[in-house]
């Protein structure tokens, strides 16, 4: 959602992948606004940068942003000058660009049309391409997002109706988009030919809902009726509900990492339930890298249901060996006397009775450039641990994504130039496993071919001049 390069953070609670982005709206229901205000509440863990939401009552929108978190930005006096029975709201974690309020999203704007409001989760690889273009004919731009292309872009099309202009709009773009829209009187939602991120459709009281993710759904009540499939566009307007496939058919490319991580355990994506993907990825894990060891514990949150496969699978004792406190915010005031890996302290504490003398396996979902990681194995060490197994639930990560994933350069992804060998000694564990790859998709059974593996294979869906793949080794073990 930028054309800046990425700058990844440099601090010990940020060593995890981010997802781009949440989506949600709501078509048809008196309480528009509450119920996006709750949908995009369930949604927080997918962008905690900013949030928004924008309204119409048929004739006007109306229109609420703020940086920071759901709960913190929207009051009950804010919630109730967002007038009407139509919304969509947005979380944002950006995958490049500055964090600002002018980056929030819904992006609303006026045009030949009247008024439009986008939410955007994804990234356009070709957005920097088409930004020049569009200034070389005389368009000015706001924001560093991608997702204010996409406005200039239906605003110049030829199009006549909204719908179409939108069709030949996202015809231009290369990469990862699902899209809710809105005018003053129909949402549109949409997902590229890929389906590289989900999209939910529900219903609620006689309402259409939309959402990243289904869990937004349980939260309100609502029934979840399908996904919105790669390529389709589904229109909500005073007329009905339509559906249209206006794009050329591609192989699908579902994000795998919203199994590994991303995705709520309790939701349903891309048609799978995310809990049971992970455990299976666990008992799988198991079975390819057996270790003689007392107990299993997870790296929490994102680690406990593959731990939890590993476990039953292995038949030996899952503790919860590592205790994360859940009340941290995006920043945190040091103290003045050096405290020796104070950022991973702050956000994880072993158990010592529990790991004291006990040969320990640790199950986490991945590793990107390995320093929490290790500060991790050497916690649990002077918990007194006799050896310290780890386990990882997905394939080496080497490679970035360019579809909506915020990741280091490949040079500074552990995995992109470091043996498995080289990695564990960098850890300090005993030994290091990571499940294979064809394992991992043999989980998915006939739908195996249908992920994006990208950042594993470096095999990309979607190639564009200006992705710059290819980057110098940055990694050093030294460091």
């Amino acid at each position: 959602m930028g054309y800046n390069s990425r700058v990844a953070p440099n601090n010990d609670l940020e060593q995890k992948f981010h997802d781009q982005c949440a989506v949600f709206g709501v078509y048809g229901h008196a309480e528009a606004a509450n119920l996006t205000y709750l949908g995009l509440y369930a949604l927080q863990h997918r962008g905690q940068e900013s949030s928004g939401i924008v309204t119409s009552d048929g004739v006007t929108h109306s229109i609420e942003l703020g940086m920071g978190l759901v709960q913190d930005i929207f009051s009950p006096s804010r919630i109730a000058g967002l007038k009407g029975n139509m919304a969509i709201g947005h979380n944002r974690y950006s995958t490049s660009g500055e964090s600002l309020l002018k980056n929030a999203q819904p992006l609303a704007v006026d045009f030949a049309l009247g008024s439009m409001a986008i939410a955007h989760n994804g990234n356009l690889v070709n957005a920097g391409l088409l930004k020049d273009a569009l200034e070389a004919g005389g368009s000015i731009f706001r924001s560093t997002m991608d997702t204010e292309v996409i406005t200039h872009l239906i605003a110049t099309a030829k199009s006549g109706n909204f719908v179409s202009r939108v069709a030949e709009a996202l015809n231009q773009v290369h990469g990862a988009y699902s899209l809710l829209l809105m005018t003053e009187d129909e949402i549109v939602a949409v997902r590229d030919p890929h389906g590289f991120r989900p999209l939910s459709m529900g219903r609620l009281d006689g309402a259409y809902v939309f959402a990243s993710e289904t869990c937004a759904f349980d939260l309100i009540g609502a029934e979840y009726v399908r996904d919105i499939e790669p390529g389709e566009m589904v229109v909500v307007s005073p007329e009905g509900i339509e559906s249209f496939h206006p794009f050329p058919k591609k192989n699908p490319a579902h994000c795998v990492f919203e199994f590994i991580y991303f995705a709520r355990p309790d939701s349903t994506v891309f048609g799978d339930t995310v809990y049971n993907k992970r455990k299976r990825m666990g008992m799988e894990l198991a079975k390819e890298h057996p270790v003689d060891a007392d107990l299993v514990i997870a790296v929490p949150d994102s680690g406990v249901p593959a731990a939890l496969g590993y476990a039953e699978e292995s038949q030996i004792k899952y503790e919860l060996g590592l205790i994360r406190n859940h009340y941290i915010g995006r920043t945190f005031i040091e103290p003045s006397q050096q405290i020796r890996h104070f950022g991973v302290k702050i956000k994880l504490n072993p158990i010592r009775s529990l790991i004291k003398g006990k040969k320990v396996i640790v199950v986490d979902d991945s590793i990107v450039r390995g320093t929490t990681c290790r500060k991790i194995v050497e916690m649990i060490r002077n918990a007194g641990a006799k050896e310290v197994h780890m386990r990882i639930s997905s394939p080496p990560t080497t490679n970035p994504c360019f579809y909506g994933i915020d990741t280091p350069t490949k040079g500074e992804l552990i995995a992109s130039s470091k043996s498995i060998e080289e990695i564990r000694a960098y850890l300090g564990c005993e030994t290091l496993a990571y499940i294979g790859m064809d394992r991992m998709l043999d989980i998915f059974g006939p739908n195996r071919n249908d992920f994006c593996t990208a950042c594993f294979s470096g095999n990309y869906p979607v190639v564009t001049p200006g992705m710059n793949i290819f980057q110098p080794d940055l990694f050093e073990l030294a460091r």
